[in-house]
């Protein structure tokens, strides 16, 4: 099936993935003097008395904008924010059905960082929580150190974390599947921008102790003059031994492999130049590092990739609705690493030891449970690290 050309077509018969629904009656005078004027100016002037009520008087407690600037939109780059509506909306549409969190798409025509910060700063009281979306790297960084600084309120950059807590996940049930403990393996990233970045830091927080980045120059070492900023951060804490040279080198020897980067990168000499029970996830859309199939032939114990197409699709949606499901049920002021690792725990543990196998790693996306258990696992890390408002 060409899944472009039949999307295009019911895009057109669609004409939008999301709509407002009215929850009240308007449909008399009495009506209509509740919802709105005259009554609607009580809860007005108590929410001018005490802010925090807008979150019990108002749908905003449920309430989160999917934020993008169009820079970084799937696998497609910079096609600007009208074009990155379709993603967007779709996005909204995924948190709805899984998570029932209402989402809105706010596309922004704007690529300077101070600009979109203080955008978002401004609409903030109207949400209970802020989704960042294929904003690129390394402007992504900063916006979201910024707004989780400056508001009170959950603020998550999705091809950050959403993408480091499923591939925790997958790691998760992967090495248990191998016979290898996090704190054993060696992990090569290839693909050194938001996600890859991510990643990195979030699986040393799981206790791995060897993580070895890689981007368009090979092997990011501490002093490399041809890095980013970003890049030249987390080559302080990965790459400890100093390594140098190609992607290649990197991989010789390596437990885990996990792709956030582009096609056809990987060879099958390259995965069978890995350890013994090698991990292989090749995440780049819509072609992968490596084939499936190759990566298999080559000698990988677990392969999973980026799309729906395969066993083992690691993917996004597994995230989000359940982790701002959680976080706005309890009211968190943020989403910290206890609340990530809650959601990775809380994904991996949806397939039992007895399902647990080379084709199935991860519950599949669709799978209401899986949306459940992140939520309720968030939930409890945002109370027990204390970033909870309600409990």
């Amino acid at each position: 099936m060409n899944y472009g050309e039949k999307s295009l077509v019911k895009h057109a018969e669609w004409q939008g993935k999301i709509e407002t629904v009215v929850r009240v009656p308007v449909d008399n005078r009495e009506a209509l003097s509740l919802a709105y004027t005259p009554g609607v100016a009580a809860p007005c002037m108590a929410i001018h008395d005490d802010v925090e009520k807008s979150f019990t008087l108002t749908r905003r407690w449920n309430t989160v904008p999917v934020i993008t600037d169009g820079t970084a939109v799937l696998g497609l780059g910079d096609i600007g924010p009208e074009a990155g509506m379709p993603v967007m909306e779709g996005k909204c549409a995924l948190f709805k059905a899984y998570g029932g969190v209402d989402a809105f798409p706010l596309c922004l025509a704007t690529k300077d960082t101070e600009e979109i910060i203080r955008t978002i700063k401004i609409l903030a009281g109207s949400f209970g929580g802020i989704n960042l979306e294929d904003i690129s790297a390394p402007r992504c960084f900063e916006i979201e150190r910024r707004l989780k600084e400056e508001l009170d309120i959950p603020v998550f950059h999705d091809d950050q974390h959403g993408t480091a807590i499923v591939t925790a996940a997958a790691l998760i049930n992967s090495l248990k599947l191998v016979g290898k403990k996090m704190n054993d393996v060696r992990v090569v990233i290839n693909g050194a921008g938001a996600a890859g970045i991510a990643i990195g830091r979030f699986l040393l927080s799981f206790g791995v102790k060897e993580v070895i980045m890689c981007g368009r120059y090979g092997i990011i070492c501490e002093g490399d003059s041809r890095i980013n900023p970003a890049q030249a951060e987390i080559a302080k804490i990965t790459n400890l031994g100093h390594r140098t040279g190609s992607l290649s080198d990197a991989m010789t020897g390596a437990d885990v492999f996990i792709g956030v980067s582009v096609a056809n990168c990987v060879t099958k000499e390259m995965v069978k130049a890995m350890a013994k029970d090698a991990i292989v996830f090749a995440c780049a859309n819509p072609v992968p590092e490596i084939s499936r199939a190759d990566a298999l032939d080559a000698g990988a114990a677990v392969v999973g990739t980026g799309s729906s197409e395969y066993p083992n699709q690691i993917n996004n949606v597994l995230v989000f609705p359940g982790l701002f499901r959680g976080a706005l049920d309890v009211r968190a002021t943020t989403v910290n690493y206890e609340m990530m690792k809650a959601a990775s725990a809380g994904i991996a543990s949806c397939v039992s030891d007895k399902e647990l196998n080379g084709e199935y790693i991860l519950p599949y996306a669709y799978d209401k449970r899986a949306h459940e258990s992140v939520a309720k696992a968030v939930a409890a890390a945002a109370i027990a690290s204390g970033v909870a408002k309600k409990k």
